[in-house]
């Protein structure tokens, strides 16, 4: 049986889809905290975002409406 949930107190329709997303979200941090890959310092990581920004900007666009 489902047990539906105010929109008020919850984003999830039922019991049941909360629980099925907190045990997605716990595995999801469980995995990140147990990645033993190297971490990417912050200034890195921002740096690589900002230069793949702008290389999506300077790429021509398909869409003729584009700017």
């Amino acid at each position: 049986m489902s047990t539906n949930l105010s929109p008020i107190e919850s984003e999830f329709a039922t019991q049941e889809e909360a629980d099925a997303y907190d045990r997605w979200y716990r595995e999801k941090v469980e995995n990140s905290l147990a990645d033993q890959r190297p971490l990417i310092p912050h200034d890195v990581a921002m740096a690589k975002l900002r230069e793949l920004i702008e290389e999506k900007q300077r790429a021509p666009t398909s869409d003729p409406l584009a700017p």
